[in-house]
């Protein structure tokens, strides 16, 4: 399902993957504050059970996978996972190479929903350098299960979270992107090539939920931005990215694609140099 290579091909990102069976709760820190935990957050507890199911804030409310899709999700990850991860979800295949795959056991629900969801994992090649997104060949519910099990083994987090953007500032939410996001993913949100083979993916196409993932639990290259980014914060770049990225106004005039200045001063050269061009050599004729 994850491949060692394409999940984490840097290092210090592998801080959050411990040994078969090692909890992976200090890895994330947990106790640091916005780091998408139940830390200085609103907590919902079942009154029946005494388990977190929710937590969080106006910015972003945190869900905990319900513990009725566990044994669903057990199952989809043996048909669908364990070939690599293990049937303990431990990194440990049927082959017995330890440490050929990560172990998933407590890296929390948001992770695991990710790299399901955005169609990555199951994987089409567990060799390859970095994982594509691709349409996803299980469904949310199916993601949310296979979860909801894994967090069974050593419940962490972050969960599953969803943004409430009708508050978010767009302009905060610029100014944050261009300083934390934009070096990988360009200013205009297209994504560029990085070192050895792999790259920052394009976020025209990316749910809310799944942005808010992927800045809390840092997938493949991407560091995980714990403690440095507030929900409020993370909320204010999710707002951005979802409307001035993927839905842009351009009120300049024509966007070109959002290619940025390359892209701009290409066309003023070719159109704007050549028509003018074109004008000097039609006026030369008629003298």
């Amino acid at each position: 399902m994850l491949s060692i290579v394409s999940m984490f091909a840097m290092g210090p990102i592998l801080l959050f993957v411990g040994s078969a069976g090692a909890s992976a709760h200090t890895a994330y820190q947990t106790t640091r504050k916005n780091a998408g935990t139940p830390k200085a957050s609103n907590v919902t507890i079942d009154p029946k059970t005494g388990v977190v199911i929710s937590y969080g804030n106006s910015a972003i409310t945190y869900n905990v996978p319900p513990s009725s899709l566990v044994t669903l999700g057990r199952a989809l990850f043996l048909q669908n996972c364990a070939s690599c991860h293990g049937t303990e979800a431990n990194g440990v295949p049927v082959n017995g190479t330890s440490g050929a795959y990560p172990n998933l056991v407590g890296v929390g629900p948001a992770t695991i929903d990710f790299w399901i969801d955005s169609g990555r994992m199951p994987a089409a090649d567990p060799r390859a350098v970095e994982a594509n997104r691709r349409v996803a060949r299980l469904d949310a519910k199916q993601a949310l299960a296979i979860a909801a099990w894994v967090n069974s083994l050593d419940p962490s987090y972050p969960d599953i979270p969803t943004p409430h953007l009708k508050h978010a500032n767009l302009s905060d939410g610029a100014a944050l992107f261009a300083l934390n996001c934009a070096a990988c993913h360009t200013i205009e949100g297209d994504g560029d090539a990085l070192a050895q083979g792999t790259f920052a993916p394009s976020l025209r196409n990316i749910p809310a939920f799944q942005v808010v993932e992927a800045i809390r639990t840092g997938p493949g290259n991407m560091p995980r931005f714990t403690g440095n980014l507030s929900d409020k914060q993370v909320r204010d770049i999710v707002g951005y990215v979802t409307t001035e990225i993927q839905h842009p106004q351009n009120p300049g005039g024509f966007g070109l694609g959002g290619l940025g200045p390359v892209a701009e001063g290409f066309v003023g050269l070719l159109i704007g140099v050549g028509l003018l061009a074109l004008v000097g050599f039609w006026v030369g004729e008629r003298q």
